[in-house]
C-alpha cells in the first residue's frame, strides 16, 4: 500500500547559495532517517543546485522570501540597492504571506524549517503551523550597521524573528537576541562523496602536484587575479568560475557535476571568503583554508575567528590577495588556536528534532 509523503516546507534565504547548501545537509540527514519526508524547497536558487546538494525527490517552489544583501560579487555589498529591494519586499509582504499560507494549507505541511528568512514566521502563523529556524546570524544583525535608513527594517525583522518557536543556533553565531527560544547545535554541512584518489582519477589530476581550490560562492568574485597562477606552474588550481581564463594549470569545474566539498580532500588549500558553508566544509574535511577577509558583513569577524580557533588557516587582507605575491600558498598553514574540538553533529541533532516532531 502506498504511503503518503510528509511534506516539509524548507525556506532558504535568497542570498547566495550557502543557506541552501547547509540546509540541504540537514534535510539529507533527515531523509536518511525517514524517507517519507518530502522537502518543498522555497527559494529562488536554481533547481540544479538543489539536485546537486539534495538526495532523493523534492519539490522546488522558486519564490524569494527575503532579500539578503545585493552584491556585485562575493566580497562587495551594494547598500542603496539593498535598501531599495528591502523596502519593495516589505511593501509586498502581506500578499506573499497570504499566498504561501494558502499553499501550505493546501499541501498539508506541518512544519516550516527556515534559514533564515524573517517572513517565514509570519507565513507559519498565518498557516497555523510552527516555524523552526537554523542559522548563525539573523538579517537584523547584518542590517543594523548599515545606517539609520535601515533601522525601521531592522525593527520589523526583529519582531518577525521573535515569533520563531525554535532556533537551532549554529557555531560561529552572533547573540541572535531577537530569537526567544534557542538551542546550540554542532557544525552542519556537507561531506565529500569521493576520496581524493577518485577525484584525481575522474578529473585527470596528478596527486603529486599541489592542488588549490579557488571558490567564492555562488556570486563569484570580480577581478580575481588569475595572473598569479603563472607563478605556480607546477601546481593545479580548481575553480567554478565559468569566466576564468584558459590557463594550463587551471581547471574549471562544472558546478552541476561537482561541489566544492567533493574536491576538498584533494586540496592543499581552499582559498575563499568568510562564508559559513565553505568554512564548515573545509573544517569537516580538515583542509586548510586561506580566507580573504571582507568588510560590510557583520558575520565575517565571527567566521574568521571560528576559522582561527578550529581550522588550519591563513587570514588574508584584500590587498594581500589582489596585489600580493600569493607566497602564502607555499607557507605552512597556521594551526587551530583552540585546544577543544568543535562539535560536528549539527546535521544529526537538527534532523532528530524534526523527525521526532513530524512523527509525534
Amino acid at each position: 500500500m502506498a504511503v503518503n509523503p510528509i511534506p516539509l516546507y524548507v525556506a532558504a534565504t535568497a542570498h547566495g547559495f550557502g543557506h541552501v547548501t547547509r540546509l540541504a545537509a540537514v534535510v539529507n540527514t533527515l531523509r536518511r532517517q525517514d524517507a517519507q519526508i518530502l522537502p518543498i524547497w522555497v527559494t529562488p536558487a536554481p533547481a540544479w543546485l538543489l539536485q546537486r546538494y539534495g538526495e532523493g525527490e523534492f519539490v522546488h517552489r522558486p519564490r524569494g522570501l527575503d532579500v539578503g544583501v545585493v552584491q556585485p560579487d562575493g566580497l562587495q555589498a551594494d547598500l542603496p540597492a539593498t535598501l531599495a529591494a528591502l523596502k519593495a519586499f516589505q511593501a509586498g509582504a502581506a500578499d506573499l504571506i497570504r499566498e504561501e499560507a494558502e499553499f501550505i494549507r493546501s499541501q498539508g505541511v506541518p512544519l516550516i524549517l527556515a534559514d533564515v528568512p524573517p517572513i517565514a514566521t509570519a507565513i507559519a502563523e498565518a498557516a497555523g503551523i510552527p516555524c523552526w529556524m537554523a542559522s548563525n546570524f539573523g538579517w537584523d544583525f547584518i542590517y543594523q550597521d548599515y545606517g539609520p535608513q535601515f533601522q525601521p527594517l531592522v525593527a520589523w525583522i526583529r519582531e518577525l524573528y521573535g515569533r520563531c518557536q525554535r532556533l537551532f543556533r549554529l557555531p560561529f553565531a552572533e547573540p541572535m537576541a531577537a530569537f526567544p527560544h534557542q538551542e546550540a547545535v554542532g557544525l552542519t554541512g556537507s561531506d565529500p562523496r569521493y576520496s581524493g584518489e577518485e577525484v584525481a582519477r575522474r578529473l585527470g589530476l596528478e596527486r603529486e602536484r599541489p592542488t588549490v581550490l579557488l571558490t567564492f560562492g555562488g556570486l563569484g568574485l570580480q577581478g580575481l587575479p588569475y595572473e598569479r597562477l603563472a607563478d605556480f606552474p607546477d601546481w593545479q588550481f580548481l575553480t567554478f568560475d565559468p569566466e576564468a581564463p584558459p590557463l594550463p594549470n587551471l581547471r574549471v569545474l562544472d558546478g552541476r557535476v561537482w561541489r566544492p566539498v567533493d574536491v576538498m580532500p584533494l586540496c592543499r588549500w581552499v582559498v575563499s571568503k568568510p562564508g559559513y558553508g565553505t568554512l564548515a566544509e573545509a573544517l569537516r574535511c580538515g583542509t586548510p583554508m586561506a580566507c580573504v577577509n571582507r568588510f560590510g558583513f557583520a558575520e565575517s569577524p565571527l567566521l574568521v575567528e571560528g576559522l582561527r580557533r578550529y581550522g588550519w588557516h591563513r587570514i588574508l587582507s584584500p590587498e594581500e590577495f589582489f596585489a600580493g605575491s600569493w607566497d602564502f600558498l607555499r607557507d605552512p598553514p597556521y594551526p587551530p588556536q583552540a585546544s577543544e574540538k568543535l562539535d560536528r553533529g549539527g546535521n544529526e541533532a537538527i534532523a532528530a528534532a524534526i523527525a521526532a516532531f513530524l512523527r509525534q
